[in-house]
């Protein structure tokens, strides 16, 4: 056995190191030791082994009982019991603490006890691992890459490990080992394998948690993010509001010359943020959402839990985005429906009313896009009627947008798509 110097260096070390309570360890020690010595020695199921928290010192025993009618293991004379003792008013009956030798459990009791002690750290680093960070979901941490497993990133965090998985990290970010790595706390999990802490740099509450770092205000709870609706690496649209009427909740979130902001933004990748005011009125709210967008007007179906708006011909594929990413969002945000029309297709498809500046009739506009599409005049007023006037329309938006618009079967928005992206290229080159 080591010595009792060499014994509380061990101890002393797997309690800074590890981070392990010193009484867990002893008691790992003590129960790893007897469960060693009833494998392997020739001892009963009363064997004990305690530790002096002061000295470190073990001392073990085992519980014998005493008689002088009986005979065998574990069974002591009453004058055998008196001498150990040292007590002469043992009598029969009596049960007698028998001092064991720790020199007696032997190498194979030695190794197996620090297996077991070994088993019970271990348990113990995950459980305190466990307690530490199950109560942090939310939080934002700071860690070093330690290694890359095809597209996982694993962290270190202190003495622990987390794991930044492919689909929560943002698109183009590289990382090495050693590189620094800030992200949110997404779930704490404690299965048999030990605790599993996963991070996110792409959800929507890692942008929350950045504005709780970053902006005063919304730390001190006078403004609130109310929400987030991201596409991540690429934009964000985040709706917050002031329980205070004289602040604007949208200044104290861009700052001074957008300083705040620009923290976030550079945290995020570059990733674009429209930080918008949150109203309880869904008009309101859904005009805020579109964003950069301006709608000329708005209606709200209440039936369909939609929201109806119409901008003008030459902002329409900025309301609705590149592959619907504005509208898409904007619905996110806001929890409705939204249907984006152009002013300029207002009226019925056989009236020739002007289109727009350049676009000719209702009529002429038709037949160019059906022409150009390689489909009848039919569907053309379909796409039309909805506000897509031209092949570069139609492939800014997201093609479930353009069906859900137009009621067109699948075939038909296939054959669609692909002549519009190709009519796209073309003038792309």
């Amino acid at each position: 056995m080591a010595t009792n110097a060499e014994f509380a260096a061990v101890i002393n070390f797997l309690e800074r190191e590890r981070g392990v309570d010193r009484e867990t360890i002893l008691q790992a020690i003590e129960g790893s030791v007897e469960q060693a010595a009833r494998k392997n020695t020739k001892v009963s199921a009363d064997f004990t082994v305690r530790i002096d928290r002061k000295t470190l010192e073990i001392k073990a025993w085992d519980l014998y009982a005493v008689s002088d009618s009986e005979r065998g293991f574990g069974i002591l004379s009453v004058a055998q019991a008196r001498r150990i003792a040292k007590n002469d008013a043992i009598q029969e009956g009596d049960t007698v603490e028998v001092p064991f030798p720790a020199s007696k459990l032997g190498r194979i009791a030695a190794q197996t006890a620090k297996q077991t002690i070994m088993q019970k750290i271990r348990e113990a680093e995950r459980s305190n691992v466990y307690n530490e960070y199950k109560d942090r979901v939310g939080d934002i941490v700071t860690g070093t890459v330690k290694m890359m497993a095809r597209k996982d990133v694993y962290v270190e965090l202190g003495k622990t490990e987390a794991v930044l998985p492919a689909k929560e990290r943002l698109p183009g970010e590289d990382y090495s080992t050693g590189s620094v790595v800030r992200a949110y706390v997404l779930r704490v999990q404690n299965d048999a394998s030990g605790p599993a802490i996963t991070l996110s740099r792409a959800c929507p509450e890692f942008v929350k948690a950045l504005f709780r770092l970053d902006v005063a205000e919304v730390a001190d709870g006078v403004v609130e993010v109310v929400g987030v609706a991201r596409d991540p690496g690429r934009r964000s649209k985040v709706a917050v509001r002031s329980l205070d009427p004289a602040l604007d909740p949208v200044g104290a979130c861009v700052g001074v010359q957008g300083a705040r902001v620009k923290g976030i933004v550079r945290e995020l990748n570059n990733e674009k943020l429209d930080i918008v005011k949150y109203s309880d009125d869904p008009e309101a709210y859904a005009r805020e959402a579109l964003k950069p967008a301006m709608p000329t007007t708005l209606r709200v179906d209440e039936k369909t839990h939609t929201i109806h708006a119409t901008v003008p011909e030459e902002k329409l594929s900025l309301a609705i985005g590149r592959s619907g990413q504005n509208v898409r969002l904007a619905s996110q945000l806001t929890g409705w429906k939204i249907s984006i029309t152009a002013d300029a297709t207002l009226g019925s498809v056989g009236e020739a009313k002007p289109v727009g500046p350049g676009t000719g009739t209702l009529d002429a506009v038709i037949r160019r896009l059906a022409e150009a599409l390689g489909q009848s005049e039919e569907v053309a007023a379909a796409l039309v009627g909805k506000g897509f006037l031209s092949p570069e329309g139609i492939v800014a938006a997201e093609r479930a947008y353009v069906q859900a618009q137009t009621g067109l079967d699948d075939e038909t928005v296939d054959a669609i798509y692909e002549r519009a992206q190709a009519i796209a290229d073309a003038k792309g080159e």
